[in-house]
């Protein structure tokens, strides 16, 4: 049994927790959604932790995600090499909000009125609920073309039905919804059951391309061929580095939704190291080793999985459907996970009173559609280098101040009973933290130059002609803005507070 580390928080004393959440019921900043979890909610193990990963990492975008680095003149061991760095390096923010959401039971837009506000925390909720809702989007058109695919093997006339993508993207649409309205055991229980299949589907994978490819030698010595682009491998690298940081930067603001629900920090801690970097490498590696082995046996490349295993099983459509309810699984998996449950407390930490967390979901499918989702994904350079780089630039600043606030400023150490006032400690001015706001501002609007460049630069693949010293800010992303907001917000934060004093909740021994 795991050690329980937090029996000296209010969170795991029943009668104490009952009084909070009795007091906070009057709060409109309350609902039974985002209230601390006590010790009977934290079900989810190591394992559970680790399979969230394992779901979430495995999906299509993960597959191709070398494709845009060797397109721009990465070769496969540079773009992998730069993956897993990036992994790596998100895991540290990752952990590092995590601890509270353990601690404290709280989903993320309740741990972020610490820092920005409770009005404030609407700010940073909202900015990571619309990246959630545009990736949604992305992550349901590609399950959307997945479906597509089944469906084309099973009845070729299906190809000459007009406006087909779309009506497979807004049936695969549906299918998430009904999943929604189950609320989040519901993810726990997809989550759990989806990663040993998923592992599987990308094991047989992989040994299909070594052995179709001729062995591994042969297989990565026709890599080469996967190279397009011409530029040199330390051009690309910087931005290279901050797009595959930012692919999770978003999970590494709401990872307490999910941490609050661990049995212990160390479930939590040992789960994600095990679930994130691996499975992320791994797969990615998968995706350029069964790529390359196209270029073996089809005599061209073919990054996308979807028109690969058309193509491999198109005699054999049992082993079609097999792949294809894979695939989709995949997509819903992590879609549930990575996309839906955040936004979902997001929107409901707007008005706690009227929209709930299946509610909140409703608004994130919607929004997922008007999105443009296919727009968005239908170039490397546009989804890599602007829309992964120029989001994850913002929610890295707004990391920055949320790990600063709770690690340095305040010590690991939050008043539950305030979280939920709109007069307490939290309540700064009118309800905002002006120094988390302007130290936002001061990391990002750097950056902005360089943003807008990137996207209006036609075909645009992380290197600018001639940058001006403001534009190659933006190569380096949310490491710049991570840096420059969370030391701007460490100065701020000397300045003399008026924010009440009230008592905080004891040491966790």
């Amino acid at each position: 049994m795991e050690r329980d580390e937090y029996r000296d928080l209010a969170v795991n004393d029943p009668a104490r927790l009952a009084a909070i959440k009795a007091e906070a019921r009057v709060s409109p900043l309350y609902n039974d959604d985002l209230a601390p979890t006590g010790p009977e909610d934290r079900t989810w193990t190591t394992y559970n932790i680790a399979a969230l990963w394992i779901g979430m990492s495995i999906v299509i975008t993960t597959y191709t995600l070398a494709s845009g680095l060797m397109t721009a003149g990465m070769n496969w061991w540079q773009a992998l090499l730069t993956i897993s760095l990036g992994n790596v390096i998100v895991l540290i923010p990752m952990l590092l909000n995590a601890h509270a959401g353990t601690r404290y039971g709280i989903p993320f837009p309740v741990f972020v009125r610490a820092s920005f506000g409770v009005r404030g925390a609407n700010f940073a909720a909202i900015a990571r609920a619309l990246v959630a809702c545009g990736w949604f989007g992305i992550q349901t058109w590609i399950g959307g073309l997945a479906l597509d695919a089944l469906i084309s093997a099973a009845w070729p006339g299906w190809a000459g039905v007009a406006h087909h993508q779309f009506i497979t993207f807004f049936v695969f649409w549906g299918v998430q919804v009904a999943i929604i309205l189950r609320g989040i055991e519901g993810v726990k229980i997809l989550e759990s059951l989806a990663a040993p299949l998923l592992l599987a589907g990308g094991f047989a994978l992989l040994v299909w391309g070594f052995v179709a490819g001729g062995g591994v030698g042969s297989v990565f010595a026709r890599s080469a061929e996967l190279q397009a682009g011409q530029a040199s491998f330390w051009a690309l690298f910087p931005s290279a580095l901050a797009a595959n940081v930012g692919y999770w930067i978003t999970l590494s603001l709401n990872i307490p939704d999910f941490t609050r629900y661990a049995k212990s920090q160390r479930s939590q801690v040992l789960g994600q190291v095990i679930g994130l970097p691996l499975t992320m490498t791994a797969f990615s590696f998968i995706g350029i080793a069964v790529t390359a082995a196209t270029v073996v046996v089809y005599g061209e490349p073919i990054w996308d999985p979807v028109a690969l295993v058309s193509r491999l099983a198109g005699d054999l459509p049992a082993l079609l459907i097999l792949a294809m309810i894979i695939i989709v699984i995949a997509q819903i998996s992590t879609n549930m996970a990575a996309n839906v449950v955040s936004p979902s407390f997001d929107f409901s930490n707007l008005a706690p009173r009227y929209v709930s967390f299946r509610t909140g979901g409703i608004i994130t499918a919607i929004i997922g559609i008007i999105s443009f989702p296919w727009l968005l994904y239908q170039s490397a350079g546009a989804y890599i280098f602007t829309w992964l780089v120029g989001y994850g630039s913002l929610l890295g600043a707004i990391g920055a101040v949320m790990i600063v606030d709770y690690w340095i400023v305040r010590r690991r150490r939050l008043s539950l009973p305030d979280l939920y006032k709109t007069d307490g400690r939290y309540a700064y001015s009118g309800g905002w933290n002006w120094r988390a706001i302007a130290a936002v501002a001061i990391g990002v609007v750097p950056v902005l130059p360089g943003f807008l460049k990137a996207a209006t630069t036609p075909n645009f693949a992380g290197v600018f002609e001639n940058p001006t010293f403001i534009e190659s800010l933006y190569n380096y992303g949310l490491f710049f803005t991570f840096a420059v907001a969370g030391l701007a917000y460490l100065l701020l934060s000397l300045i003399p507070s008026r924010a009440p004093e009230v008592a905080e909740e004891p040491e966790a021994t």
